[in-house]
């Protein structure tokens, strides 16, 4: 059976509750969920003139798809800033929103079950195409007031500074 190479006796791949997100240099509160991380590259035809029958593939343009990221609201207002920065209601002609600093690079952590740093991607160019400020309001339901924002990108990857940690062995207690 393939093992881990630093952690022998783990077996199982990390969870995918544990998670921070970074931008700005410092955590942003209450993230509870990040949507995946997708490059699709375009793929190109072509044949040489001399070959009737088969075509030829080749790579083309890598699109990145949008990150959504969600959590409760609160007073904090980290999302609602950055969206600002694209556009701002009420700003008239001579009050526009300055789109010097609209593009943030962030960083999404991802610890093990002992809160060891396992995984870091850095997605870069980010700037929040959408912004919902609150999920729909109802007085029937039992849920909390979730908040989104969708992050248009210019491409991510892997941390590879980021390494397998030696997870602690654990002691019974006697």
């Amino acid at each position: 059976m393939a093992q881990f190479t630093v952690n022998l006796h783990r077996y199982n791949p990390y969870a995918n509750f544990k998670f921070r997100v970074r931008w700005d240099g410092r955590y942003v509160a209450g993230v509870s969920k990040v949507g995946a991380l997708k490059r699709s590259t375009e793929v190109v035809k072509h044949r040489e003139g001399g070959d009737f029958s088969s075509s030829r593939k080749a790579p083309g343009r890598t699109e990145y798809e949008a990150i959504t990221l969600e959590r409760g609201v609160t007073h904090d207002v980290d999302f609602e800033q950055w969206a600002n920065k694209v556009w701002n209601y009420g700003s008239g002609l001579g009050a526009e929103v300055s789109l010097s600093d609209f593009r943030k690079d962030i960083i999404i952590d991802v610890y093990n079950e002992a809160g060891q740093l396992v995984l870091a991607y850095k997605v870069y160019r980010c700037w929040v195409s959408e912004y919902q400020a609150q999920a729909d309001l109802d007085a029937n339901a039992n849920a909390v007031l979730i908040q989104t924002i969708k992050l248009e990108n210019e491409g991510w990857e892997r941390d590879y500074a980021v390494t397998e940690p030696a997870e602690p062995s654990f002691v019974e207690p006697a």
